[in-house]
């Protein structure tokens, strides 16, 4: 064995490359090479959870061009701050996606409406059998599970509800119809956008506000023109009334879509298109603007044929 092996530390001392970095003029390291690290605190209180985002399959995410305000980094925590609204089939929860400063990178936030669809054995969606005439379960075996109402079944179910609205905001904001912007889609629990009052709280339904002749003239047109948008895609919203759609000050929203139906391919798809103009021209002649529900229903389906 050579002796170079084993030195004394006087021996090694005297070797030319144990020089101190300090005693030599070294040049500045190029910040390209330098890492800057922040501690995060990764514990979650009992109403929150790390962004879902990436944990969904691609076509589960916002179609494109997203809004500024979607927050799509991973280190984003979710928060939950409660129940906006309760219904038939689903809770929508007011959630929080937010993400602190890191780097160069600004702290950003924004507010989600969580909609939550309850299986079959908790809900009470009576008129399910109606609205999904001629629509097709994915698989065989998922549509054997719903046909014997296994545990499996019913989350199918479920899950089909929040995917048939997760498609129709999709194609409807796509189409420049007046509808919240869908987020995301994970299993039975939708994303999207928070339609606010302008102040910060939740944007009120349209049975509830008393708009002024102006606004009222204002808000017919948009629901029609969003009627007729649908009507173009061969569509009704199916369950369409002033407790379905929200008031923003100058702008309405259309919302609980999970029921949109083929008007020609459902074979009540023309009853449920009439349902939906006799339930907006109702109540917008009972506010002082005179709407004929027959002239709506035409001026539709020359959008359909």
């Amino acid at each position: 064995m050579s002796s170079d092996v084993f030195r004394t530390e006087h021996e090694l001392s005297d070797l030319p490359w144990t020089d101190l970095p300090e005693q030599r003029s070294a040049e500045p390291l190029d910040e390209t090479f330098v890492f800057q690290f922040a501690e995060v605190d990764e514990r979650l209180g009992p109403d929150q959870r790390w962004t879902t985002w990436l944990d969904v399959e691609r076509g589960c995410r916002g179609p494109e061009p997203r809004p500024d305000w979607v927050v799509t980094e991973q280190a984003a925590i979710d928060t939950e701050f409660g129940i906006l609204k309760t219904g038939k089939e689903a809770d929508v929860f007011l959630l929080e996606r937010a993400v602190d400063a890191i780097g160069d990178s600004p702290a950003r936030s924004s507010l989600l409406a969580a909609k939550r669809y309850r299986t079959e054995e908790h809900r009470s969606f009576h008129r399910s059998t109606a609205y999904v005439e001629g629509r097709r379960t994915r698989n065989s075996r998922d549509s054997r599970a719903m046909a014997k109402k296994s545990s499996h079944g019913r989350s199918v179910a479920a899950g089909q509800w929040a995917y048939a609205e997760w498609d129709a905001l999709n194609r409807l904001w796509t189409a420049g119809v007046p509808v919240p912007y869908p987020v995301q889609v994970d299993g039975t629990e939708l994303l999207m956008e928070f339609i606010d009052d302008g102040e910060g709280g939740a944007a009120p339904r349209l049975a509830q506000v008393r708009p002024s002749k102006d606004v009222l003239e204002l808000y017919f047109e948009q629901i029609r023109c969003g009627m007729r948008e649908l009507a173009r895609a061969g569509l009704a919203h199916g369950d369409l009334s002033p407790y379905n759609v929200l008031a923003q000050p100058e702008r309405i929203v259309m919302i609980d879509l999970p029921q949109v139906l083929d008007i020609v391919g459902n074979p009540k798809g023309m009853e449920f298109l009439l349902r939906d103009c006799h339930n907006m021209a109702t109540w917008f002649t009972n506010r002082g603007l005179e709407v004929d529900e027959q002239e709506l229903f035409a001026d539709l389906l020359s959008m359909v044929f």
